[in-house]
């Protein structure tokens, strides 16, 4: 038997250090739901096509199956089960709840990590950009007002949180889709 090498890679996953020794094959898809444990992020196409595997890397979203493992060595990992702070859900999973912005619940993990990137990234000013900014994660079930009600729930909320501490100025401003 031929044995394959292995490569070392540390990644900061949900605020916790992590060592693991991968082939150079291995997508971060894989690595989080077979090895890390990580299994709220799901493997839908596996081509980059659905943004069920969508996870965030250094605050980014990033579809997590069409990047390698040891692409990703150093950077901060953050999975759905990283968006809580311990009980106390993110404000986006209290507004998919209360939106009521899932039905299966399969694309669901993939959605709030791209909503959260989207709100990193401060492109969206109006619920179109949300719709837009967040094309790429398909609902099959068709949960889609619902979703961009919650996000922009949190945008408005966090809006309104960001005029109270600087004047007028608006809290997310346009730019290029993806830098």
């Amino acid at each position: 038997m031929e044995l394959h090498q292995q490569y070392p890679v540390r990644l900061r996953i949900n605020g916790q250090d992590r060592e693991f020794n991968v082939e150079s094959w291995v997508t971060l898809l894989d690595l989080l739901r077979e090895r890390a444990g990580m299994t709220g992020t799901k493997k839908g196409c596996d081509q980059g096509q659905c943004g069920a595997c969508t996870v965030l890397v250094d605050g980014k979203r990033i579809n997590s199956c069409l990047t390698l493992a040891v692409m990703q060595n150093g950077k901060e990992i953050t999975t759905v089960e990283g968006l809580a702070n311990g009980e106390d859900l993110h404000p986006l999973q209290q507004a998919f709840i209360e939106c009521d912005a899932f039905q299966c619940g399969y694309c669901t993990p993939g959605q709030l990590c791209s909503a959260v990137g989207l709100m990193n990234e401060g492109q969206a000013r109006s619920r179109d950009d949300v719709r837009e900014l967040m094309s790429g994660n398909i609902c099959r079930c068709g949960a889609y007002p619902q979703i961009a009600d919650a996000v922009v729930q949190v945008m408005e909320l966090r809006r309104g949180e960001h005029a109270r501490d600087d004047g007028d100025k608006p809290a997310f401003t346009t730019g290029a889709v993806l830098a």
